[in-house]
């Protein structure tokens, strides 16, 4: 037997498995390294992220928007508490308020907006006077306003501010009238704060102001003061409590009523001023005293 092949075969295998074992070392150091590596490169990204100023996550915010933009007007929800739609060809931003249930966006407001943005041809705004009763955020007034309209956006003491800020924001360069707000409250001394001798206006605008509150009478008398002669109410609404349906059947009463639009529960009405039985008899009885006497 050759003792030497042997041992130079035995030292040769040795051999080999030192290199192997020093291969896998190195495999190893180098997974370390990148890993290591890697969780640098996060750090850095974090901290990158952390240190970036408001502005520039503004900038994502707005172009993360404007790539998700629609055809049709859409509301999206873009960071910093606010709200983003598009109508009239015009980006609006839209902040809301938790201190009161008019301070938030409501269907029927994005509802009307498509409405008004879209049947142009039907409803006509340029150049005409607007009132819009509960207009909350603002939305609204703010689409009316940039169709051309002369508007008058109004509410409750609570909301004013937001919605003074809304609007002010969105119209300022953009629309041939600068938008006015105003308070008003339902049924309240409507004669001795707008007179119907002076406030007269040719659409009267309200979305989402039937809902579960106390003042649903006051709501219709106000409509009513407003809804003069050559006046056209327009009202959106959803429809969700039986107190919604009894206001419903109370309004066509009181109107000269068509349904515009509707999507469920979803309806846009419009109305027109419709006389008294006491004022169709006194214009019966001028019409007689007017004949010629023979």
């Amino acid at each position: 037997m050759d003792t030497s092949s042997t041992s130079s075969s035995a030292e040769g295998d040795n051999f080999m498995i030192v290199e192997t074992e020093e291969e896998e070392e190195g495999e190893e150091e180098e997974e370390g390294e990148e890993e290591e590596k890697d969780a640098k490169d996060a750090e850095k990204d974090e901290n990158n992220q952390a240190h970036k100023t408001e502005e520039e996550e503004e900038e994502e915010n707005q172009t993360a928007v404007k790539k998700s933009k629609p055809a049709s007007a859409v509301g999206f929800f873009s960071g910093h508490g606010r709200d983003i739609y598009y109508y009239v060809g015009q980006e609006i931003s839209i902040y809301e308020s938790i201190d009161s249930y008019g301070a938030v966006m409501w269907p029927a407001a994005l509802a009307l907006c498509s409405f008004l943005d879209n049947d142009r041809q039907e409803v006509n705004l340029l150049g005409k006077e607007v009132l819009e009763l509960g207009a909350g955020t603002g939305l609204v007034a703010i689409v009316a306003s940039l169709l051309g309209a002369s508007v008058t956006a109004t509410d409750l003491p609570e909301v004013l501010g937001n919605l003074t800020a809304n609007v002010m924001r969105n119209t300022r360069g953009r629309c041939r009238h600068t938008p006015q707000v105003q308070l008003l409250s339902w049924g309240h001394n409507l004669e001795r704060t707008y007179p119907k001798s002076v406030y007269r206006y040719d659409y009267v605008l309200a979305a989402d102001v039937v809902y579960h509150h106390d003042f649903l009478d006051e709501l219709l008398v106000t409509m009513k003061h407003f809804c003069q002669r050559g006046t056209t109410l327009i009202w959106a609404n959803k429809i969700r409590f039986e107190t919604d349906l009894t206001f419903t059947q109370n309004f066509k009463k009181a109107f000269h009523t068509s349904l515009l639009a509707e999507d469920g529960d979803m309806k846009i009405y419009m109305a027109t001023y419709r006389e008294a039985d006491g004022e169709r008899a006194g214009s019966g009885l001028q019409v007689d005293f007017n004949f010629p006497m023979q």
